[in-house]
Parts: structure tokens; C-alpha cells; sequence
């Protein structure tokens, strides 16, 4: 017999009231450069728009792999989102729920996709 809650529930939850938090897809800052280019190239070669982090690109700066990765992997990840895409890039990437634009570790002047 399966196990009895009380009180019993009226009825299904209550659904999410409010705005839709905004998420943002990026590189977690602890994994290796040579993991992250990896997982990058991969993200380039998917889907996302790259041509924005390329030399001259104007989402270049700052010239890191993580802030590169990072856009990448948002950018797939908005992408793709819709039909079932992860952020996850082998565990290099993480969800935040704060743009990513706004961290001091980025200072990426682009326009974040959302």
C-alpha cells in the first residue's frame, strides 16, 4: 500500500506565478583552458554563433578562454534550448541566473543573448 499524506492534496500545485526567472548558459571558471577549448570547439561546431568572439569580432575582448567559452556556450544554448539543448558541454558549463555580462570576470561589452 502506498504511503498516505496528510492532509491529502486538494489538487495539482499551484502553478508559478511571476516573471520567468532569465537564465544564462557559461564556462565554469575552475575547469582547465585545454578542457574548456574543447568543449568549445564542440559548441562552435553546433550551432553557436562564433564569428562574434573571432579576432577582430566585436566580442573578442576580452581575449580569454573562459569569456570565449562562455559566449559560446550561451549561445548554443539559447540556440537550442527550444528542442531539447543542455548547458552542460561535459560539465564544463553552469546555468546562473545573473547575466553573465554583469560579472566582473567576463566584462563582455556584447549584447548577451537571452
Amino acid at each position: 500500500m502506498p504511503p498516505v499524506v496528510f492532509p491529502p492534496p486538494t489538487g495539482p500545485p499551484s502553478p508559478r506565478t511571476g516573471p520567468p526567472a532569465a537564465l544564462w548558459c557559461m564556462a565554469k571558471p575552475s575547469v582547465p583552458d585545454p578542457i574548456m577549448q574543447e568543449a568549445m570547439n564542440y559548441a562552435c561546431g553546433s550551432g553557436a554563433d562564433c564569428d562574434s568572439i573571432q579576432p577582430g569580432g566585436p566580442c573578442f575582448q576580452p581575449d580569454t578562454v573562459f569569456a570565449h567559452a562562455s559566449y559560446a556556450f550561451n549561445s548554443y544554448w539559447q540556440r537550442t534550448k527550444s528542442a531539447g539543448g543542455s548547458c552542460s558541454f561535459g560539465g564544463t558549463a553552469i546555468l546562473v541566473t545573473v547575466d553573465p555580462s554583469e560579472y566582473s570576470i567576463t566584462s563582455t561589452p556584447c549584447p548577451v543573448l537571452q
